[in-house]
């Protein structure tokens, strides 16, 4: 193909988004990645009948056209000399970060956040579910049991394992806030295992009554308290913490710079968080234990919807911790709880929430994220469902599992109906109410109706366009052959060897739309359980990209293939990957092309997940989940489309 081909296409390109349209543009291995002024002016037909242009999709801010491996950096490079502002792909994602306001950079930045630390709170949160099942006397009793026959040694394996993710959450809040806000995550943590410190009073012992903890008073007036439980303070101490850090490195003479900015931000951010932060959140929530009591006791339900309602959003910030107080009060005066029969209605909700998703999304990512979070809430742990979907989807998820919530919790206000107990929610919540059959019963009902309205007002109203439409399976001339014996023409590659250690993935399950809908071409992916990866076949580099992210090879048969290495892990420029090759290098199959630090990019919450794709037209058959090893032979039929055409040409 002719250079002046991919002059021809860049100038194509241009006219259809628009000269004037463009704000900045940049590539990775398969994709141009615009920054436009508005899409709408963007002219789609005209892009679809240039030759080169394999399908376009918006997303993350960006206008992204798919060209493939080996023609996207020849375009770009074309583009260069058309005059648009071109930049590297840290740049421009920093620019798109920059651009966005109010609502959506917020969920962004909430996002960036709460999205690496949720796996590990969603299996807290199924160990804690466990836990409130086998260690309740409720249930021990129904065996003629109770939980005082459990060993010591169990109880303390137990706690250890159900209560550390939450009683250092202001901790891992700390590090990944940092990481997002451009500080040094480490120096993030310290700071957040600071604010739970052993040393302070327990943010939940001052709040508990009796327990004869009370917080530390300063100079006589401003009370010190430990942030457990604490989202909003955690949050607000890494931005203060981050924007010293920032601040401190330009100004801070190299030679202090490895002790002294650390030391600064760590004592400054302890100091304001301590002596300011801190004490206007206690004040804060000793004025919300007031409203609190007084709305439990409002008529007609009123007071029952504003506290349903009201509660998930107090989880968010953190400010919940708070009403274990309110509700140890009125179980001391009255014997029951109706504050957290009030706010259990919000957990249903949420389970709707992932049901509505589950069904709805015809993408297996969502659908994963779904089902995860579902089973972390049946349990009792909100935080997977709040930060990776309601959150992170236009807020009208929250919306609608707020307004669900308030209408459950009126209508159990109504109806007189109380718990005897607390610390219960969800499934084992409905221990709480078997001490007579009445409660127990509209407890029930109500519950699932929560679930169900939640579930069909998501449906109807709250599943963004994003997440709707489905993986595709097939891409017209490009028939996708799911198994080996559904192919028996194809012929077997007995010379191909495994790129890598790990199992078989079909690509209709990679969590990458161009990808998974095979746009650049058939193949499979690998999970990879080790970071080295090897040649699959004998023949030449034709694309290695510096950010070691990306290789492709042509074959001596003329076959060529491209090894991306996870998702969007160009983003990493770099970091992680170490490439042993360069273009125009003759390979054999095993030789070492790139070595991937995986606890490196898996920190920096990208899938490691990698694709090899035949970007000749190739029909490849493999089979699904087969464990595989790096350098040795699998199972892998690979059939020739009538029209191939190079990618790296």
């Amino acid at each position: 193909m002719e250079g002046n081909q991919y002059r021809d296409a860049a100038g194509q390109i241009v006219d259809a988004v628009g000269k004037d349209n463009i704000l900045s543009v940049t590539h990775c291995a398969t994709r141009l990645r615009l920054i436009v002024k508005d899409k709408e002016k963007i002219d789609e037909k005209k892009l679809q009948e240039i030759g080169m242009v394999k399908g376009t999709f918006f997303n993350a801010g960006q206008y992204q056209i798919i060209l493939g491996t080996g023609i996207v950096n020849k375009v770009y490079g074309e583009m260069e000399g058309l005059g648009l502002n071109t930049l590297s792909k840290q740049e421009q994602d920093e620019i798109v970060k920059n651009q966005q306001k109010g609502v959506k950079r917020m969920m962004r930045m909430l996002g960036d956040i709460f999205i690496p630390i949720i796996p590990v709170i969603a299996a807290t949160g199924l160990f804690l579910g466990l836990k409130g099942c086998v260690f309740n006397d409720n249930v021990l009793g129904l065996f003629g049991l109770s939980a005082s026959i459990i060993p010591d040694c169990v109880v303390t394996l137990v706690n250890v394992l159900t209560e550390t993710a939450f009683a250092f959450l202001p901790a891992l809040i700390c590090w990944s806030a940092f990481k997002a806000f451009g500080g040094t995550p480490v120096i993030g943590l310290v700071i957040g295992l600071m604010l739970v410190s052993p040393s302070l009073p327990n943010a939940y012992a001052v709040a508990t009554p009796g327990s004869g903890v009370e917080a530390v008073m300063a100079f006589s007036r401003i009370p010190i308290v430990g942030c457990q439980g604490s989202v909003l303070t955690a949050i607000l101490a890494a931005f203060l913490g981050a924007s010293m850090e920032k601040k401190l490195r330009k100004i801070m003479p190299n030679a202090l710079d490895l002790i002294m900015t650390p030391f600064l931000v760590m004592l400054g951010t302890f100091l304001v968080v301590m002596l300011g932060i801190g004490p206007i959140m206690h004040v804060v929530e000793l004025k919300l234990v007031t409203i609190v009591e007084l709305l439990v006791h409002l008529p007609f339900g009123i007071g029952g919807f504003l506290i349903g309602a009201t509660y998930p959003l107090l989880v968010i910030t953190g400010l919940h911790h708070t009403y274990p107080m309110i509700e140890t009060s009125l179980l001391a005066n009255t014997g029951f709880n109706p504050v957290i029969t009030l706010c259990a209605m919000y957990g249903f909700a949420n389970v709707g929430t992932c049901l509505a998703f589950f069904v709805k999304s015809g993408k297996q990512s969502v659908k994963s994220t779904s089902i995860g979070a579902m089973l972390s809430q049946l349990f009792g742990i909100s935080e997977p469902v709040l930060f990776g979907i309601q959150l992170r989807y236009n807020l009208r998820p929250l919306v609608i599992m707020l307004f669900t919530s308030g209408l459950g919790a009126a209508l159990l206000s109504v109806l007189g109906i109380q718990s005897n107990s607390y610390g219960l929610a969800v499934l084992p919540s409905y221990l709480m109410y078997i001490y007579k059959g009445n409660q127990l019963m509209w407890y029930f009902i109500i519950s699932l109706c929560s679930v169900a309205c939640c579930f069909f007002l998501t449906c109807l109203f709250g599943i963004p366009q994003e997440v709707l439409g489905p993986d595709e399976e097939n891409v017209p001339g490009m028939e996708y052959v799911p198994d080996m014996e559904d192919v028996p023409s194809m012929e077997n590659v007995p010379d191909m060897v495994s790129p890598a250690d790990g199992y078989i993935l079909p690509l209709d399950q990679v969590k990458d739309e161009m990808f998974a809908s095979r746009m650049l071409g058939d193949g499979f992916a690998v999970e990879l359980t080790n970071g080295r990866i090897l040649s699959p076949a004998d023949g030449t580099v034709a694309a290695a990209f510096d950010t070691g992210h990306a290789v492709g090879i042509r074959t001596e048969n003329g076959t060529e293939i491209l090894i991306h290495i996870g998702i969007n892990t160009v983003e990493l420029g770099g970091k992680g990957f170490r490439l042993h090759v360069s273009q125009g290098q003759k390979v054999r199959r095993g030789d070492c092309l790139v070595d991937v630090d995986l606890e490196v990019v898996r920190k920096s919450g990208k899938d490691l997940t990698t694709m090899v794709i035949f970007t000749t037209g190739e029909r490849v058959a493999v089979k699904n989940g087969e464990a595989v090893t790096a350098g040795a032979g699998f199972e892998i039929q690979i059939g020739k489309k009538e029209n191939p055409s190079s990618q790296f040409s």
